[in-house]
Parts: C-alpha cells; structure tokens; sequence
C-alpha cells in the first residue's frame, strides 16, 4: 500500500511523539515553555499539531527529554518534513482547519452524509451552486478558488494508487437539486458513474427506514496506511468542523459507521436507484401545493 505524505500528518505525527517523550520524562509544558521562552500554548499546540515547529525548537525539547543522537536526528527531519507545502497551500485563505491535509494522506475514507454529495464526488457546478447558497457572503473569487479545490481533491479517487472510499448518503442528498434540475440530474451521474469504481462504495439510506445511527450528524472518518499514524474522526458543524482522536471516540464512530451500512441499500442497489434518479428525479415527482398546507 503507498504511503502518502502530507505535511499535516507529519506535524501531527511528530507533535505526539514529542508529546509522548515529554510525559516519558515527566517535564511540564511550563517547564519547556520556561527554557524554550515561549508560551505553554505554543508547546501545546505544537504537540497536538496545530502548530508548525522549527528544527532548533525540535532539538532544544529533545535535549530536555533525554533522548539520543540519532533520535534527534531522525525527528528535526520530520520536523523538515512537516514545513513543506501542500497543493492545498495556495488555497489557505478559503481553508479552514487540517482537513485536506490529513485527507491528502489517507488510504481509507468513510463518510456519512446528510444534506450534500461528499466534496470528493461534487461536480464543477454543484460545488458551486451549493458554495454560493452555503456561504451567501463569499465573493465570486473566493467560491471559484473552494470549487477548484474540490475538484482537484476528487483526483484522490482517480490517481494510479486511489484511496478506497466508502459513503453512505441519506436519501435527502439525492433528493434536492442543488444548482437546479440540469446540474443535479448531472450530479447523479457522475454518482452513479462513481460508484462503478473498484475503490468506491456508496449506499443510500432511504427515507422508509426511520430513526437510526446517524441522527447526530455527518462525519468522516479518515484512515492512514502507517502505523504511527492513528485514525481520525472528522465531525462537521457550523463552524468547520471538530477532530477526534481518543480511541473511544473512534470506535463509537466506526460502530455508528457500521449500524449505517447495515441499514442502507446494499452497494448495487444504491447505485441501480442513483441511476435511476438521475433519470426519474424526486423533485420531479413531488407533490405540488405544500406552500399552502
């Protein structure tokens, strides 16, 4: 399986093992922050990987941890590593949080989604429509560079070593038609196109099946192929989003993961009903007059 680099699993990777050596030592964050001269909040988000870190700062703490010569060496060079740019950098003033980082180095996806197609499989225009309605204060640029990120984040799913992606989609996502008839119909080809691939998986949640696992909310969870490299939920909201990354909180989400898939149509009947809406939409068939109940 390849290894994909990323900066921000780097700076992920070396923050917890300099937080790992750290408590080894029993040393405080004061008592690095006090040597260091910074702040216990620099030293922290270092650790948890929300900070970029300079190789001296990374030899400096080594040093105060104990550890040997050729440990040193081998983090100040992940921490070289962690200080690169991403293809996602030019885009950072329409990018909140790690999130594209930490998927550019997945090998593993699953997502649960309620109210939109997954970023990975928007099209151009649906990006767009859903972009501008989302973010009505947005400008023109500012939308234009979020849909060229999204559509250069779907060549995940095409490049020679693709990453495997497994979505549930409840049946609402199917339902509305973002940017219109034209664009949606569109939309749920390039599903149904999707998800004809060997590393893809999509299934529907229909409306028919009531209360279930999900009822809290879209999340993802991202999988990495080395072992250092612990899995991640992402749990989006309003605001962005929030990361999890204790054991107990994974578990719950691949359980909750798991309740979905068994709840939804299987793999080919998900893809025979996409086509078919794709063709016979739900918005096309919905009752007229709801406005005046």
């Amino acid at each position: 399986m390849t290894v994909r680099q990323s900066p921000t699993v780097r700076r992920r990777r070396l923050g917890a093992e300099l937080r790992r050596r750290r408590e080894h030592a029993g040393i405080t964050l004061e008592y690095v922050a006090d040597k260091l001269e910074c702040s216990q909040s620099k030293i922290s988000r270092i650790e948890t990987g929300h900070n970029s870190v300079t190789s001296r700062d990374v030899r400096d703490m080594l040093t105060l941890y104990g550890a040997p010569p050729e440990d040193v060496d081998e983090l100040v060079e992940i921490a070289k590593q962690a200080r690169q740019k991403g293809w996602w950098h030019p885009y950072t003033n329409v990018l909140v949080g790690a999130y594209v980082g930490l998927e550019a180095a997945a090998s593993e996806i699953c997502a649960y989604e309620q109210q939109v197609v997954p970023g990975l499989l928007q099209s151009a225009e649906y990006a767009e429509a859903m972009l501008r309605a989302a973010c009505p204060d947005w400008s023109n640029d500012q939308v234009m560079q979020r849909v060229r990120v999204r559509l250069k984040r779907g060549s995940l799913l095409t490049q020679d070593d693709p990453i495997r992606f497994s979505a549930v989609l409840d049946e609402s996502v199917l339902s509305r038609p973002v940017g219109g008839d034209t664009v949606m119909r569109r939309q749920l080809r390039l599903l149904a196109e999707a998800a004809s691939k060997p590393n893809v998986t999509l299934q529907v949640l229909p409306f028919e099946r009531g209360a279930h696992a999900g009822m809290d909310g879209t999340f993802t969870i991202l999988e990495f192929a080395e072992a250092g490299d612990s899995a991640v939920v992402y749990a989006e909201n309003a605001t962005g989003g929030l990361f999890l990354e204790k054991s107990d909180d994974l578990e719950k989400y691949l359980l909750i993961f798991e309740h979905l898939r068994g709840a939804a149509l299987s793999p080919s009947e998900s893809a025979a009903l996409i086509a078919q809406l794709a063709e016979e939409p739900l918005w096309k068939s919905r009752p007229r007059g709801f406005e005046s109940i």
